[in-house]
């Protein structure tokens, strides 16, 4: 039976695609990147993996930035996005399937809605999400449970997520209180990587956990 392609590489060509389209200076919702940026990060992550670690770890975050300005000087933007484009080399897990949806996929996807909800596209009336493949949407509801206990470790209150284009509730964090984020699955997945001001979901609960969730530190 043919299948088509793997959830990671389907969001990689469409965050290559955006970077392409928009150009190096548009804007992303990573504070102080435009796509730029974004693109020497995403060539660093994949090609670079030692200076990785500075992603989470606070004190070698200064690594990691001179790598990617040194990426970014060594190369040009359409450089850059052909590179990511591409992707891994050959000798990084990555370039198998389930390998790559695990590492990349989210990353990939949450980076693509930086870049398509930033700018004043994203403001108009007629602006909507993507119609995202099956494949990629259940992919992001399965990585919730890791994604979704990291993102909201901090949240002060439990936090369950209900998706709505089917059936599925999961929690992400136990405790009481505890406030429900009810959406599609992607939608779920951006207010958990910090990105609650464009991710389009409800919350439910009583007015003072659903306030206390949206002032916890929410994100990786």
């Amino acid at each position: 039976m043919a299948t088509g392609p793997r959830p990671a590489r389907v969001q990689r060509q469409a965050l290559a695609d955006l970077l392409s389209e928009l150009g190096p200076g548009h804007p992303t919702l990573c504070s102080g990147w435009a796509n730029h940026d974004l693109a020497a990060h995403l060539v660093t992550r994949e090609r670079l993996p030692w200076a990785g670690p500075g992603l989470v770890i606070g004190r070698l975050h200064g690594i990691t930035e001179r790598t990617e300005r040194a990426t970014m000087r060594a190369h040009t933007f359409p450089e850059l996005v052909e590179i990511f484009r591409a992707g891994p080399p050959w000798w990084l897990p990555t370039r198998f399937g389930p390998v790559d949806d695990a590492a990349n996929l989210v990353e990939f996807f949450v980076h693509a809605e930086d870049v398509r909800r930033a700018g004043p596209k994203a403001d108009q009336a007629d602006w909507k999400p993507r119609d995202l493949d099956e494949a990629s949407r259940s992919g992001l509801w399965n990585a919730l449970r890791l994604a979704g206990y990291a993102g909201f470790r901090r949240a002060g209150v439990g936090v369950v997520a209900e998706r709505t284009d089917r059936p599925g509730r999961r929690t992400l964090r136990g405790g009481t209180p505890t406030v429900e984020i009810v959406g599609l699955p992607e939608e779920i997945i951006l207010y958990a990587f910090g990105r609650g001001r464009v991710a389009q979901v409800e919350l439910r609960g009583a007015e003072a956990d659903i306030e206390r969730l949206r002032r916890a530190p929410v994100g990786l």
